[in-house]
């Protein structure tokens, strides 16, 4: 037994291979972040928080549109790294916090934007995450939230979480759309838009960003060949193992 907390383990994964998600394709690019470029664009006053950045790709997309960026995340590697990559870039006005999303250290009504990007599958307490999102968001804001979804069918739904948790100890949950939709309005929000998207994911290259024990990645590999025909179909799974998930973007306003 490890003995570690979430937010622990959450470090303890991230940090190390916080290089590879700012190099990371998948997260690098995407219609959802062109979407983000798209609703900033003209706020040149603007003040946006990236809840749990990862690898930054939120702030160095919508950074040269706004005022201020703050690229807000549980590991300081992480951090370091985006800071480094935003120096890189000339983005003088994205800035790094660090921290949990459940305990954000913000003044309430503080941003215009408040966005998130493939991290709320890691958060402790989504409804406590999204209701400090609606504290720190002004009234006539906007919030981006976009993450990997859960299928509506139980038995795709416990196969996703089965390799997520497999290849990333970390991993909390994948949320339905519709569990998206009724945590955002519990936290004061109204829900503008929903898109949703697939997306395709290299075996290879998913399992060496994360660095996951072959013995895990063994038995991912196992599941997936006894999966039943709905799970193999659903997820496209090919025979070395890539697949294909499901992702949503919520844009919600403040009520």
């Amino acid at each position: 037994m490890t003995g570690k907390t979430l937010e622990t383990l959450v470090t303890d994964q991230f940090g190390p291979r916080a290089l590879a998600y700012v190099t990371s394709a998948v997260h690098a690019q995407g219609e959802d972040l062109l979407h983000l470029v798209e609703l900033v664009r003209g706020r040149g006053d603007a003040r946006v928080l990236d809840m749990g950045c990862g690898g930054g790709h939120v702030g160095f997309h919508v950074a040269p549109h706004v005022a201020e960026t703050i690229a807000y995340d549980l590991s300081d590697e992480m951090l370091r790294i985006v800071e480094a990559e935003a120096g890189k870039r000339g983005l003088l006005g994205l800035q790094t916090r660090q921290g949990a999303v459940e305990r954000m250290p913000f003044d309430d009504a503080s941003f215009d934007f408040v966005m998130s990007r493939y991290s709320a599958h890691h958060w402790r307490d989504v409804p406590l995450a999204l209701a400090e999102a609606r504290r720190v968001l002004k009234d006539g804001g906007r919030a981006v939230f976009m993450d990997v979804i859960a299928p509506p069918v139980p038995l795709l739904d416990t196969y996703l979480q089965a390799v997520e948790l497999l290849r990333d100890p970390s991993h909390v949950r994948d949320y339905s759309r519709a569990e998206w939709e009724a945590a955002v309005a519990k936290a004061g929000f109204a829900v503008e838009e929903v898109v949703t998207r697939r997306l395709r994911l290299e075996f290879p290259v998913w399992i060496a960003r994360m660095g996951t024990p072959p013995v895990q990645a063994a038995a991912i590999l196992a599941l997936q060949r006894r999966m039943a025909t709905e799970g193999t179909g659903h997820f496209a799974i090919e025979p070395d193992g890539s697949f294909t998930l499901d992702t949503m973007s919520l844009e919600a306003r403040p009520v």
